[in-house]
């Protein structure tokens, strides 16, 4: 029988001090567990007849088993291993962005499920990089459909929070000195329902230096929806955690991450 593996819990301080094998290096925390959202459909009376409410009833149900269905597990301390494939995973190409949108996030991604991949990662990047409470705010603000995880409950807001405290930075953003990068690695689809609703799935290479370098990888998922012509963050709540494991390690392919490929290059 093969070995139990467990999700790591969080980007914890104490790991990376261990990685980088001092007490005071500190990175990236998130909140542990993940808030029950209530997506509720509401319309106005005479709005729909009884059948058209009972399949859009129907269509929620399904989405939420989609988002909720397990992913696989990895290591706890699969994100801060380096193990190289003996093969790599095979590619999924990725779109690149054309345009700037709300929030200053990269956007033009096309109407496909590669393209909601394109759209979540450059979300991501926008928020870890910046490290401020209030890009956060503005990115979810800009970037999430109503019904979706609130800025308090969502996954990046409390990675923002927690880098903050835990490295001890001033005020609500990250000090000059620091730095933060993330460059998606990996991707896989995780589920699909339609062609404007998609459970997207990223793992970043992230890179810190506060007082000293540290990296891990890191997956993330979210529901994304196509919506006034952009992926946008879906109602509902968040789906099963992704796995985080290094980019190209043995674990991320393992756990069925695929190669990230920008489309023409």
């Amino acid at each position: 029988m093969p070995a139990t593996r467990t999700q790591p819990d969080a980007w914890s301080r104490q790991r990376l001090a261990g990685v980088l094998g001092i007490g005071a290096v500190v990175i990236l925390t998130v909140l542990a567990g993940l808030v029950t959202v209530i997506l509720q459909l509401v319309t106005r009376p005479g709005e729909a007849p009884h059948d058209v409410l009972a399949v859009a009833s129907a269509d929620t149900d399904r989405r939420d088993q989609l988002a909720a269905e397990p992913m696989a597990e990895v290591p706890s301390d699969a994100g801060f291993t380096p193990d190289p494939a003996l093969n790599p995973a095979p590619p999924i190409e990725i779109p690149s962005a054309n345009a700037r949108g709300p929030a200053e996030v990269a956007t033009g991604f096309p109407q496909t499920p590669q393209g909601a991949v394109g759209q979540l990662a450059a979300i991501e990047q926008t928020v870890l990089e910046a490290m401020s409470l209030p890009v956060a705010r503005d990115v979810h603000a800009a970037w999430s459909l109503p019904g979706a995880p609130t800025y308090e409950e969502w996954e990046l807001t409390g990675n923002v929070r927690s880098f903050l405290r835990s490295g001890r930075q001033n005020g609500q953003a990250k000090d000059p000195g620091t730095f933060v990068q993330a460059t998606p690695a990996m991707a896989l689809l995780k589920a699909t329902d339609g062609p404007d609703w998609v459970v997207a799935c990223v793992l970043l290479d992230v890179q810190a230096t506060i007082r000293a370098d540290a990296r891990m990888g890191y997956g993330h998922c979210s529901r994304m929806q196509w919506q006034d012509g952009r992926w946008q963050i879906a109602p509902g709540a968040a789906p099963a955690r992704a796995p985080s494991a290094w980019p190209g390690s043995v674990a991320a392919v393992e756990a069925g991450w695929l190669t990230w490929q920008e489309a023409g290059s």
